[in-house]
């Protein structure tokens, strides 16, 4: 984790754990609060307006049916 805050790539800390992939070293890393603040700051403001979730008929008769 301190290699990723560090800003280190994680292609770099692949190899160095000796993994076979950054997919497997992927699995090990979690982000942490400050992080994930660095991350949704470089984000756009969304000009949308917050909504409710209203699903279709279909939707619904298709999540019933699973």
């Amino acid at each position: 984790m301190h290699l990723l805050q560090a800003k280190v790539d994680i292609m770099l800390i692949a190899l160095f754990l000796g993994h076979e992939s950054p997919c497997t070293t992927h699995q090990y890393i979690e982000m942490d609060m400050q992080m994930k603040e660095e991350c949704l700051s470089k984000l756009p403001t969304l000009k949308t307006k917050a909504g409710r979730f209203k699903p279709s008929d279909r939707l619904l008769e298709y999540l019933n049916n699973l």
